[in-house]
């Protein structure tokens, strides 16, 4: 196989023409970070993925600087060996000596440089096999349903919502994924009544509180929705209630719930799923230590009867839910300007129909640059 010659991670930044505003944070900029791999043999793999901002570029200093040196001649298969080169790092500048809010930031960031490598040496090793991604990591299903990621909330803007859910079906999306916890949990439960009043109950509605609510508002919400065929609920309770509050509502509403997404590793998936937590979880590859550690996850998981979403990213989610039993929807930013990234990236988009997305034939993760992107939202590593 194969042997590593070179490793180039660039951070791209596009701002954003206008604000959008989810319940608990704001986007003004499309934050993600392209890493490119060379091979001995002519192969290049390429890949794409997350969404970090404060800390991106330290993200890209620990992946060229601290981990890319230790992959050099090294072959691209089997990957095992160099994810655990990368993860296993005790003398990266990377610890506060027992601050334990802050060796997690350290962690996160470590696993997000782990993610970007380890997704461009997937395409490489797909690249060099001649299979497409989704196959050679199982092959399940050659389609994945598909929902937008939208409802940023506007007050009083019902007539908006209402043509937002019209173009999600005009691009054959199958349903939405509703922001929510912005506004009073009615308000909220309002918005959910006003979709399924005025479109078809086939039209899927699930929603994010994107850990806006205390458990009592997520409780009144849940109960508010109990009878409006929500596909699911995630992230409803706050940060510091992740497990309990969590295990305390899932208890308590017949609604799936989803959370992972904030979880960097195997370990934080483990205890939501042990808990009782999730009866889905949404952990993101691009944030949690790339391909390697998601199908880990993916497999444990359908050990315990808990399926597998994927935060955003549908550049890998795709790959990886198409290839496992136990996987949901790929999620996908149907407004062009609250993902440009996605729509002037990538040249080749993949297929759209009927509530399906369909993955692309080509080798490894089967996506053709714009490199005038890449250049023109480049940033100094």
């Amino acid at each position: 196989m194969d042997k590593i010659r070179a490793i180039q991670v660039i951070p791209l930044i596009r701002r954003l023409d206008r604000v959008f505003s989810g319940s608990t944070y704001q986007i003004v900029s499309r934050n993600t970070i392209y890493a490119r791999i060379e091979t001995d043999g002519g192969i290049v793999g390429e890949a794409f993925g997350g969404d970090e901002d404060i800390h991106q570029q330290k993200v890209v200093q620990i992946a060229n600087d601290c981990l890319a040196p230790r992959l050099m001649g090294a072959e691209i298969w089997p990957v095992e060996p160099l994810w655990r080169k990368m993860f296993d790092t005790p003398d990266l500048p990377l610890h506060n000596r027992g601050i334990h809010t802050l060796d997690l930031l350290n962690h996160a960031i470590l696993m997000q440089a782990i993610a970007i490598i380890d997704m461009a040496i997937w395409d490489a090793v797909g690249k060099s096999l001649g299979k497409p991604l989704w196959q050679l990591l199982g092959g399940f299903r050659s389609r994945v349903p598909v929902v937008g990621i939208g409802g940023y909330y506007k007050p009083g803007a019902m007539d908006e919502l209402g043509q937002e859910i019209q173009l999600c079906i005009d691009l054959g999306l199958a349903g939405i994924k509703l922001k929510v916890g912005k506004a009073s949990v009615d308000e909220d439960i309002h918005r959910v009544e006003y979709i399924r009043k005025h479109f078809a109950e086939s039209f899927v509605v699930a929603c994010d509180a994107n850990q806006a609510w205390t458990f009592e508002q997520a409780h009144r919400f849940a109960q508010g929705v109990a009878d409006l065929n929500l596909e699911w609920l995630e992230e409803p309770v706050r940060w510091y209630d992740q497990l309990e509050g969590l295990k305390r509502l899932r208890s308590s509403t017949a609604i799936p719930l989803v959370a992972g997404q904030g979880e960097i590793s195997k370990w934080g998936c483990r205890d939501l799923v042990l808990g009782g937590c999730v009866d889905t979880l949404n952990v993101d590859a691009t944030i949690a230590a790339g391909i390697t550690e998601w199908m880990r996850i993916a497999s444990f998981a359908e050990t315990m009867d808990v399926n597998m979403g994927h935060h955003e990213e549908p550049q890998v989610a795709l790959h990886m839910l198409a290839a496992i039993p136990n996987s949901t929807y790929v999620e996908i930013f149907h407004q062009k300007e609250r993902d440009p990234m996605w729509y002037e990236l990538v040249e080749d988009l993949p297929l759209i129909s009927d509530g399906f997305m369909y993955p692309n034939e080509g080798p490894g993760l089967g996506w053709h640059y714009n490199a005038d992107v890449i250049d023109r939202y480049g940033e100094p590593a």
